[in-house]
C-alpha cells in the first residue's frame, strides 16, 4: 500500500499481487453468503451464482448449515482480481457461533459489516461492532438489500452511528423512483466523491447515467456532510471548506484512504448482494483502501520480518484429511516439507468453500490450510521458535446453555469422548465435562442451536448418536435440628462375628460449612484404629440422605462406644456409623437445599425492564443494575437465581434482546427449598432409588 502523504510503499499496492483477507460479517439473515456469491461471480471465481435456498452456494456448504439455511462455521474462498489476491471469510451471523466470527476477524485486514436497511435491527450489530472497534480493525458498512429498503438511508445512518464510535462516512446516496403501488424502489446510486450517477443492472456492472435532477439536493447535502467529517482529520481540507473552495477529488480519496486505514472512519456503501448491485463498487473500495498484511501485522504486534510465521485461527477434523489447521501467514513463506520448530509442514491447501485445493507454498498474507499438525490449535502461532499462543486472539465466551449427553449405543461411550474432544477443538466455545455430583456427561455452549449443531456433528461426522436431556440440578440436603443416636451392629455367622457399638451426636452447621467429624472418645472405649472407619461410614452415608440428595452442613461427633476384642473390625464400625445416621437423620428435620447462582445479564438498555421482569418471573432476587463497563447503551442486571431457573433462560433473554443478550453466572450459596417444588424433587429421587 502506498502512503499518499510520503509516497513510500508500506507493504503492497493495488495490482501488486499481494494477498489481503476480508471478513464478511453481520447478523443472521443480513445476506452475507449471497454477497459472497456475488463477489465470487464478479471476480470470475465462479461462472454462475449459487443460491443459499437451493443449497448451491459456495458458502454455508456444510450439512448443518444447509439444513438450517444459516451459517454455522467459517466459509472461505480465495480469488484473483485485477492483479490482487483476496480471501473472503463469510462468518456466521448468529451470536451462538460468534467465536468463529471473532476468530476470523482476528486474522483479517478489513471487515465488511453487512446489515439490512432496518434501523430497528441495528442493535443486533452491537457485539460485533464492539469487538471490531476494540481491536482497531478497519471496517466499512455495506447496507444490503437496498432494493427492499422502505425507510431513508439517512435514518439508517443515524441508527448505525448509535452502535459505532467511529465517524460514519456515507459514500453513496440512492436513486429512487416511484412504484405503481405508491412506494419507491432503489434503481441506482450517486457516488459522492466522483459525483457520478449509476443505474443498477442485474448480474452485471452498473451503467453510468446522467445525474437525475431530483437527486441533486440530497447529493449535495450528503457530500457536504462527508467532506465535513473528513475535514476533522485534515486541516488542509478544513481550510478549503471554510474558504468555500471545491477540494480536488484526489485529496478526498487520499483522506478516505488514510482515515479508513487508521480506523478513524467507517465508510458506508449501499447494494443488494443477491442481485449483484453495488458489489463491484464494494470491490473497488476494498482494492484501493484495504490494508495489506504488513500493516495488519503491525496493528497486532506480530512479526513481518520475512521469517516464516503463521497463526492458526480455526481447526477442522475431516474424515479424509485428518486434522486441518486454518492459518494466516504473517511473514515469510511456508512450503511443503518445511520444518518449523519441531513441526514438519505436510500438505498445504487453499480452501474454497468445502473444497481444499493443494498448493506448493503460501506467502505472507495468504490464508492456508495445514494438514496433520496435531500440536497446533486455534490461537497459536507456528514459527522456527516453535508453537506459542497469540496474545490478542479472542478467548471463548463462557457457556450459557447446557445439555446432558448419553450415547444411544453404550458401546460408543469411549468413542463419544474422543469425538467430543475433536468438536471442542474445532469450536472452543463448546465445553464438555463429566459432572460427578449428578453422574452426567454435560455439553455446554452458546445457545440451543449451537448445541443442536454440535450433536448433529457427533452423529453425522463421527458416527456417534447421542440422546440429550436437560441437565440435573445438584440439589443438597441438610438438617435444621440436632439429635443423639446410639447404634449397634452385631452379626454372628460362625467363627469370628462382627460387633460395633457407637453413640453419635449430630448438629447442624452454618451454610457452606460442609461436613465436620469430631472425635470425643476418651478412655479407649473405641480403639483409635477403628475411629477412621466410623468417619468413613458417616461420609459414605452422606452421599444420599433421606431426601435422596447428598447431605451437607452438619457436624457428627463420636462420643461413646463399645468394642469386642475378637469380633470388632473396621467394617463393623463402618456399618454401625451408617446405621446411626440412618436412624438419626429423620430426627434432625432434614430440608432440601437448592443451589443459588449470582447471575449477571448483559443487554441493551432498552431491554433492561424486560430482563428484570424475566428474572422476577423465574424466582430471581434482583440486586440492581448498572451500565455495562465499556459498552455504550448497554446495562448489566444482577440477581440471585435458583440454578433450576437458569438452565434455559438464555432462550428467553435472546428473544427480548434481538438475539444479542447474554449472561454469566457464579455459584453463590445453597438455600432451603420448600413447598411443591421440594416435594416434586423428593418424589423424583424416590422413583430413581426404586428404579
Amino acid at each position: 500500500m502506498t502512503d499518499l502523504k510520503t509516497g513510500t510503499i508500506l507493504s503492497g499496492r493495488p495490482g501488486s499481487g499481494a494477498h489481503r483477507v476480508v471478513a464478511l460479517c453481520g447478523p443472521y439473515l443480513s445476506g452475507k453468503t449471497s454477497l459472497l456469491e456475488s463477489l465470487l461471480y464478479a471476480t470470475g471465481a465462479i461462472g454462475r451464482r449459487g443460491s443459499t435456498r437451493a443449497g448451491t452456494s459456495v458458502g454455508d456448504g456444510s450439512l448443518e448449515a444447509r439444513k438450517r439455511s444459516m451459517g454455522t462455521e467459517i466459509n472461505i474462498a480465495s480469488v484473483d482480481y485485477l492483479g490482487d489476491q483476496w480471501t473472503f471469510l463469510d462468518v456466521p451471523g448468529s451470536i451462538e457461533f460468534q467465536h468463529d466470527s471473532f476468530a476470523a476477524l482476528a486474522v483479517c485486514d478489513t471487515a465488511v459489516i453487512v446489515c439490512e436497511p432496518s434501523p430497528e435491527r441495528v442493535i443486533a450489530l452491537s457485539p460485533l461492532v464492539k469487538y471490531i472497534e476494540d481491536n482497531r480493525i478497519p471496517h466499512l458498512f455495506f447496507i444490503n438489500k437496498i432494493d427492499s429498503a422502505e425507510g431513508r438511508v439517512r435514518d439508517m445512518l443515524a441508527a448505525l452511528q448509535t452502535v459505532s464510535s467511529r465517524k460514519l462516512v456515507l459514500r453513496q446516496v440512492p436513486i429512487r423512483r416511484p412504484t405503481s403501488d405508491g412506494g419507491e424502489e432503489t434503481i441506482g446510486y450517486v457516488d459522492l466523491v466522483s459525483e457520478r450517477a449509476y443505474r443498477y443492472q442485474s448480474n452485471g456492472a452498473s451503467d453510468l447515467i446522467e445525474m437525475p435532477a431530483e437527486v441533486l439536493p440530497r447529493e449535495s447535502e450528503a457530500r457536504r456532510e462527508m467532506l465535513e467529517t473528513l475535514s476533522e482529520f485534515d486541516d488542509a481540507l478544513l481550510e478549503q471548506l471554510i474558504e468555500d473552495v471545491a477540494p480536488e477529488k484526489s485529496l478526498i480519496y487520499r483522506d478516505l484512504h488514510d482515515e479508513f486505514g487508521a480506523d478513524k472512519i467507517s465508510p458506508v456503501l449501499l447494494g443488494a448482494g443477491d442481485r449483484e448491485n453495488g458489489v463491484r463498487r464494494l470491490l473497488k473500495a476494498l482494492r484501493h483502501d484495504a490494508p495489506f498484511v504488513g500493516e495488519t501485522a503491525k496493528r497486532r504486534d506480530l512479526p513481518s520480518n520475512g521469517v516464516a510465521m503463521a497463526e492458526c485461527f480455526k481447526v477442522l477434523h475431516q474424515a479424509h484429511a485428518g486434522k486441518i489447521s486454518l492459518c494466516r501467514v504473517w511473514s515469510g513463506t511456508l512450503t511443503e516439507g518445511q520444518s518449523l520448530g519441531s513441526q514438519r509442514i505436510g500438505s498445504l491447501f487453499r480452501p474454497f468453500g468445502q473444497r481444499l485445493d493443494k498448493i506448493g507454498e503460501a506467502k505472507a498474507g495468504e490464508l492456508v490450510a495445514l494438514a496433520k499438525i496435531d500440536a497446533l490449535s486455534a490461537g497459536q502461532s507456528i514459527s522456527a521458535a516453535g508453537i506459542a499462543p497469540t496474545a490478542d486472539f479472542p478467548p471463548a465466551e463462557s457457556p450459557v446453555f447446557t445439555v446432558s449427553l448419553a450415547a444411544k449405543n453404550r458401546n460408543d461411550e469411549v468413542k463419544l469422548s474422543g469425538a467430543l474432544q475433536k468438536i471442542v477443538e474445532e469450536d472452543p466455545s463448546l465445553v464438555w465435562e463429566a459432572r460427578a455430583e449428578t453422574h452426567e456427561l454435560l455439553l455446554k455452549g452458546q445457545g440451543e442451536m449451537h448445541l443442536k449443531v454440535a450433536v448433529e456433528k457427533l452423529a453425522g461426522r463421527y458416527n456417534v448418536a447421542v440422546e440429550t436431556v436437560a441437565p440435573k440440578v445438584a440439589y443438597r440436603e441438610s438438617i435444621t435440628a440436632g439429635a443423639s443416636q446410639h447404634a449397634r451392629y452385631k452379626r454372628q455367622t460362625g467363627g469370628h462375628g462382627q460387633f460395633a457399638d457407637i453413640k453419635v451426636e449430630v448438629r447442624p452447621l452454618p451454610r457452606g460449612s460442609g461436613f465436620r467429624f469430631v472425635d470425643r472418645i476418651v478412655g479407649g472405649v473405641v480403639p483409635r484404629n477403628f475411629i477412621p472407619a466410623v468417619e468413613e461410614g458417616l461420609i459414605d452415608y452422606l452421599k444420599e440422605g433421606p431426601l435422596g440428595q447428598p447431605v451437607v452442613d452438619l457436624e457428627v461427633a463420636l462420643v461413646d462406644g463399645q468394642y469386642h476384642a475378637v469380633d470388632s473390625s473396621e467394617m463393623s464400625f463402618k456399618m454401625a456409623a451408617r446405621i446411626a445416621m440412618t436412624e438419626a437423620m429423620p430426627k434432625c428435620k432434614p430440608v432440601l437445599l437448592e443451589p443459588i447462582l449470582k447471575v449477571t445479564v448483559a443487554a441493551p438498555s432498552e431491554s433492561t425492564s424486560r430482563i428484570q421482569r424475566l428474572i422476577s418471573g423465574r424466582r430471581g432476587q434482583l440486586l440492581g443494575y448498572d451500565t455495562r463497563p465499556g459498552w455504550t447503551g448497554w446495562d448489566e442486571v444482577s440477581a440471585l437465581m435458583p440454578e433450576s431457573e437458569v438452565a434455559d433462560m438464555i432462550v428467553e433473554i435472546r428473544s427480548v434482546t434481538q438475539g444479542v443478550g447474554t449472561y454469566r453466572t457464579e455459584f453463590d450459596h445453597l438455600q432451603e427449598l420448600t413447598g411443591r417444588g421440594a416435594d416434586r424433587i423428593v418424589e423424583e429421587a424416590k422413583k430413581r432409588a426404586v428404579a
